[in-house]
């Protein structure tokens, strides 16, 4: 699926913020100073879990239905989208570190040449993969 919606409650801090938590996602959990943060917050955190659970192969559940979430006093559900395609193709780019070894005269010799190390290794690989770019 690409879209998902799912109720979060905000929970008001003393301090002024606001604690934020998906009664339908266990641990998924987030907060933000200001409501306009803590909004940022809650969607950024369920892009993540959700994308988390694809990578992990296991079920998504089920939202709730926002009007059938309960909530203390002074508590408000807010419904926060997760667009996956966006997220998915974001962590699919993402750079990762890796360690490598070479042979200390070829590190030099590059080194000397000024070569990318990092852009060499990527076309090396789409090469060897047979691959342009990622899709």
């Amino acid at each position: 699926m690409d879209a998902y919606i799912f109720p979060a409650i905000f929970e008001p801090s003393p301090d002024g913020g606001y604690c934020i938590t998906f009664p339908d996602l266990s641990g998924c959990i987030t907060e933000g100073n200001t409501l306009k943060e803590a909004i940022y917050m809650a969607k950024d955190a369920l892009e993540l879990y959700i994308y988390n659970l694809e990578d992990g192969n296991e079920d998504i559940p089920v939202p709730s239905s926002p009007e059938n979430v309960k909530v203390s006093e002074g508590s408000f559900v807010v419904p926060i989208e997760a667009y996956m395609p966006l997220i998915r193709e974001e962590m699919a780019n993402k750079a990762i570190k890796k360690t490598l070894t070479i042979p200390y005269w070829l590190n030099k010799l590059a080194e000397y040449k000024k070569v990318n190390f990092s852009q060499t290794l990527q076309a090396a690989l789409k090469d060897q993969l047979g691959i342009k770019d990622y899709k």
